[in-house]
């Protein structure tokens, strides 16, 4: 490839991707549009929290209780260097409180309840389900998506929190019962280390736009899915992979401005 044609190439993805970007804009501001409008699709959010969030806990419990348990074990050999194991509290209830929690908790929401967001509406574009719904004079977007977006907006700060409970259970398991830390000092340590504002708010602030994120992510992909096998797949992949990458990268962006 020529030196032109590169150029020509790079130009060309980056009017997709700015396209692209303002597709999912716009996408948005409807989607939030429709969300506030009555009626409200209480029966719907509920069931859809219940996809969502409950069928969800059983992955994010265990998964914060094995993050806690490797946290006290690190936490615990790293800290004996120094002579002060007694700290393993805060080291352990801070950084699940402020990071881990709500990141490994999106991360892993994605992966289960995003992508099955995504290939469920795609899977609706496919069989013709909301072209259905719209000769019948009713928005899919209002209909479908809304509730969707909704329930991964209420569902993640909830998993996020139990998250953080069982990693910070973990945590105490290894430390305290395992190794024979002080039951005292690891949580003494714990309750004068976490601030509410600067640490379980952000950690709550967090676990919300991340929710948000990953809903919007997962429902637009799955709307503007191609109408084939191949386009619900990929509505599927594309949500996992965009959802982890916007997680991590906006996590740094709320911890530079919350001033942590």
């Amino acid at each position: 490839m020529s030196a032109l044609g590169g150029v020509q190439s790079l130009g060309a993805r980056s009017i997709a991707f700015v396209r692209d970007l303002g597709r999912f804009s716009v996408f948005s501001l409807r989607l939030g549009n429709a969300a506030r409008r009555p009626p409200y699709r209480w029966r719907r959010l509920v069931r859809e929290i219940y996809d969502t969030g409950v069928l969800s806990l059983v992955i994010v419990c265990i998964s914060g209780l094995a993050v806690g348990m490797v946290l006290g074990l690190q936490g615990h050999n790293t800290l004996a260097r120094f002579g002060a194991t007694g700290s393993l509290g805060a080291v352990v209830g801070l950084s699940l409180i402020r990071e881990l929690g709500p990141v490994l908790t999106s991360l892993l929401v994605a992966g289960r309840a995003g992508s099955a967001m995504a290939a469920e509406i795609a899977s609706m574009v496919v069989t013709e389900q909301l072209d259905g719904l719209r000769m019948m004079s009713v928005d899919p977007l209002d209909f479908v998506v809304a509730p969707k977006a909704q329930a991964m907006l209420i569902s993640m700060p909830l998993l996020s929190t139990l998250f953080v409970l069982f990693g910070i259970f973990g945590g105490y398991v290894v430390g305290v019962v395992v190794l024979g830390g002080d039951p005292g000092s690891y949580m003494s340590t714990l309750t004068d280390a976490v601030v509410f504002r600067d640490d379980v708010l952000g950690g709550f602030l967090k676990a919300g736009v991340f929710g948000l994120l990953v809903g919007l992510v997962a429902t637009y992909r799955g709307y503007t899915a191609l109408p084939t096998s191949t386009g619900v797949s990929a509505a599927a992949t594309s949500t996992v992979v965009i959802a982890s990458v916007a997680t991590l990268i906006v996590d740094y962006f709320i911890t530079a401005l919350w001033g942590y």
